[in-house]
């Protein structure tokens, strides 16, 4: 698990060095995103990383690898969100957004080490195609939270689920890395 916990941080610390370099570029213009809009840039990213897998070519540059990082990024966006609340124009100071980035990735890496000590690491055997498919069932599931006005009877939530895409598109980021997608 040693390994698990250096690689996840790997894989998040390159998501973060994309975020706060954009973040520099773009302030932050991801703060007038709604929920579903959010969810909506998420899934457009994992249809595309689907249907790269499905047809095994691509015709735009950025790899699937980039598309996880993207993913990954925006799902902290979604929780950064929720915990901002209402979405407006508004610019953020970049340390306001580097301590709700660590914020919103010590969450997901925290679920994650508790999710591993009882499933056994079982993502390790996962396949790239069942990790765009799960956050894609992730999305749904939002979409329909969200449909609810935000409640559920019995369910997680719209943050539990944002964790899980965070966790998913670092399991896929780690597998690549080691050569395994």
């Amino acid at each position: 698990m040693a390994q698990t916990n250096e690689q996840y941080d790997q894989a998040v610390s390159r998501c973060r060095d994309i975020f706060i370099k954009k973040t520099k570029d773009y302030g932050t213009a991801w703060r007038v995103l709604r929920d579903i809009s959010v969810v909506d840039q998420i899934f457009i990213k994992a249809l595309r990383i689907r249907t790269i897998q499905d047809l095994n070519t691509q015709k735009v540059g950025d790899d699937i690898p980039s598309e996880f990082k993207g993913i990954l990024n925006y799902a902290v966006i979604g929780l950064m969100q929720l915990e901002l609340g209402k979405p407006v124009v508004e610019e953020l100071p970049i340390e306001q957004v580097d301590t709700l980035y660590h914020k919103a990735i010590d969450l997901a890496k925290t679920t994650m080490l508790d999710k591993n000590h009882d499933y056994g690491e079982a993502w390790r055997e996962m396949s790239q195609q069942s990790f765009a498919d799960l956050i894609l069932m992730k999305l749904m599931r939002i979409k329909q939270i969200l449909s609810n006005d935000g409640r559920t009877l019995i369910s997680e939530g719209i943050d539990a689920n944002y964790v899980d895409i965070i966790n998913y598109a670092a399991f896929a980021l780690i597998l690549i890395e080691e050569g395994k997608h």
